[in-house]
């Protein structure tokens, strides 16, 4: 009877600390990885309509000044997106 008991409450006592354990590499996890990324995403879905205007003036300008340029890109990145491009080509047909 006693032993039973005993194992009873080590059983308990392991279940607890496995409980805690659980809630504190769960906690962790959130906070490591997914706290930042939720709140970046936050921030863009409760975007009011003056600071998307804003966003997108700011776009248009970069674009613009972009545009005036001779080249956008350095010959590196051109020959990178170069052939991304070719290589989705391929895969599409």
């Amino acid at each position: 009877m006693i032993k039973s008991e005993s194992n009873l409450k080590i059983f308990f006592v392991k279940l607890i600390a496995i409980t805690f354990a659980i809630i504190v590499v769960l906690n962790v996890f959130y906070n490591i990885f997914l706290a930042d990324k939720l709140d970046i995403l936050n921030k863009i879905s409760n975007l009011d309509k003056n600071t998307a205007d804003i966003l997108k003036d700011k776009v248009r300008s970069e674009i613009r000044s972009g545009l005036e340029k001779d080249r956008i890109l350095s010959d590196e990145d051109a020959i990178l997106i170069k052939s991304f491009i070719e290589k989705i080509s391929s895969e599409l047909k």
